[in-house]
Order: structure tokens, then sequence, then C-alpha cells
């Protein structure tokens, strides 16, 4: 028993290094609100994320459709270290007629595309 403890101790202390991904690090997204633009649709997407400065912070988002396809992308250009969490808007998104759902996902600079897409309802 000791010695499984420790294997799955070990496992789980290298699992970030091996995987490439410090999920703790991770851009979290806690809400994103949509609504209708003109032709197309306004997202409004909150990320919690511990901006450290210009080595390491949330740099964008993606809406993706079901299969994964990207829709839109918003570029972050500079860190928030102290707005958290933060909310950055995109507009004019065109989705495929009929878009019930889409999923949100975040980057970091360190950690790039990081955690599962958060869906997201699209209001008709």
């Amino acid at each position: 028993m000791k010695r499984f403890i420790l294997t799955l101790g070990a496992a789980l202390v290298a699992a970030p290094f091996l995987t490439g991904s410090g999920l703790a690090d991770a851009p979290d997204i806690t809400d994103v609100h949509v609504e209708k633009d003109g032709m197309g649709w306004r997202f409004h997407v909150s990320i919690l994320h511990p901006d450290s400065g210009w080595d390491h912070y949330a740099d964008g988002w993606e809406v993706l459709d079901a299969d994964g396809n990207v829709l839109a992308t918003r570029k972050l250009h500079h860190p928030h270290v102290d707005e958290q969490p933060f909310t950055r808007s995109l507009g004019n998104v065109m989705l495929p007629d009929g878009t019930r759902e889409v999923f949100v996902r975040a980057s970091c600079s360190v950690e790039n595309w990081s955690g599962e897409p958060t869906a997201v309802r699209v209001p008709y």
C-alpha cells in the first residue's frame, strides 16, 4: 500500500510537467454574455488568471463551434495584473445559421490554449 501511495503522489506532482500544463496557472472563464450585434453577435468574456506581468498573462480567448472550428478570436495585448477578473468583448461575430451553443476557451502566454472549453448558450 505504501508503494501505491508514493507512486500516486509522485505522479500527481509530476503530472503538470509531463503534460506541459500547470493547470493552477490556466486562465479560468468566469462568465460569458452573448447578445445580438447587428447581423452578428457580441461576446463579453470574463477571465480570471494570475497575470504576473509580460512573462505570464492571459493573452486571448476564442469562440468554437461544436466541432472545434474557430469562429472568432479575441487577442489580448497586455497583462491585467491589477484587474482580476477582467472582461473583454468582441463584436460582429458571425455564427452559422441555427447555432444554439458555442464554446469559449482562453489562452495564456505560457500555457497556450488550456482547460476545457466553456459551453455557452446562444440566445434566440
